[in-house]
């Protein structure tokens, strides 16, 4: 089976369809198959995301951006730093 991968705002509304399910009398086991996801990948769902409204959801994601893109620059910043200590050591 391919795997797939929820984005944070799926994650969200999965959990709280979820909740809407089991209130409803659904067991676990018919909850996940509707959701079309494991009950280990709803457990650790419920632990990671427990209590997050959406502006908590907003700030995460845009946290994850943020955290992206300094990744990169620093990535950036180290293959230009090595380059650099190349030339000066006169490897070229």
């Amino acid at each position: 089976m391919k795997r797939k991968r929820h984005g944070t705002e799926e994650i969200i509304r999965k959990l709280r369809e979820a909740k809407q399910l089991e209130a409803g009398g659904q067991s676990l086991a018919q909850v996940c198959q509707k959701l079309e996801i494991s009950g280990a990948t709803l457990a650790r769902w419920r632990t990671q995301f427990r209590g997050m409204g959406d502006n908590e959801v907003k700030r995460l994601r845009a946290l994850e951006e943020e955290n992206r893109r300094l990744k990169k620059a620093v990535a950036d910043l180290t293959l230009d730093k090595q380059i650099l200590k190349e030339l000066n050591e006169g490897k070229w």
